[in-house]
């Protein structure tokens, strides 16, 4: 994965390599595509998709049926590295509506004990607008903590003010399951990513079977309405590289 970087966002300056800074919040990109909030020790992912193999095979296409057990396998990994007191997780934690019903008993061991000891809160998605039977925590349809609006979809690109003012930034949301195209040493990679202006933050999805949106694509390119980033997700990292270096789709 290559080393560059986009030239610094407003309001990134004197950030480490992994954080960013959002309506004055200090955010750390992990490189699962979880998003760590150091003040308010609070873990975000989005996107899950729990229970999207069984989703399709009850409507007859085979997918392996173990996308839930690796999706919280990762999401314990990256809950054991920071220790939260909150995990919000922001929508379309579960592919469709019975999801929760279909879990195994290991995959809702492992729910309940990530939320032992800790807030969970659950934003509604499109694919889950409503609260799940039998899950431990709260629902939410979005969320205001200090600075940040939390919430599964994008509000629309952030309008000016009627005196040319930007409207008040701080949104993270999902949805969009943002992947950047690359070209490295001849070969094409297509990966996960945060896309970001620093005005507003769009997180990959952390589903195993969640699949993705091109950033150069317009639904997602048009949030931001000008330049903006990819911090592309790698193995132990993430990479930051402006979206016009990033390739659409063929």
């Amino acid at each position: 994965m290559p080393t560059t970087t986009a030239t610094a966002t407003a309001g990134d300056e004197g950030t480490n390599e992994g954080e960013i800074a959002l309506a004055g919040a200090r955010l750390v990109l992990d490189p699962t595509g979880a998003l760590w909030w150091p003040a308010e020790r609070a873990l975000l992912v989005a996107d899950l998709h729990l229970e999207k193999g069984s989703a399709f095979a009850a409507r007859g296409v085979p997918l392996p049926p173990y996308d839930s057990r690796a999706t919280l396998s990762l999401l314990e990994l990256v809950v054991a590295r920071w220790n939260p007191r909150t995990i919000i997780a922001l929508g379309d934690s579960f592919h469709d509506r019975g999801g929760a019903g279909r879990l195994g008993e290991e995959e809702r061991a492992s729910l309940a004990s990530l939320a032992r000891g800790r807030d969970m809160v659950w934003i509604a998605g499109n694919h889950d607008p409503e609260p799940m039977p039998g899950l431990a925590g709260m629902h939410a349809g979005e969320l205001r903590i200090g600075p940040l609006t939390l919430r599964h979809e994008p509000a629309g690109p952030l309008p000016a003010m009627g005196d040319g003012r930007q409207a008040a930034p701080g949104e993270v949301a999902g949805h969009f399951h943002p992947v950047a195209r690359l070209v490295l040493r001849g070969r094409s990679l297509r990966r996960r990513c945060f896309a970001t202006d620093g005005r507003r933050l769009v997180m990959p999805a952390l589903g195993a079977y969640a699949g993705g949106l091109n950033i150069r694509d317009a639904a997602l390119a048009g949030l931001f309405g000008g330049d903006f980033d990819a911090h592309v997700v790698g193995a132990a990292r993430t990479y930051r590289i402006a979206h016009h270096a990033c390739l659409p789709d063929r």
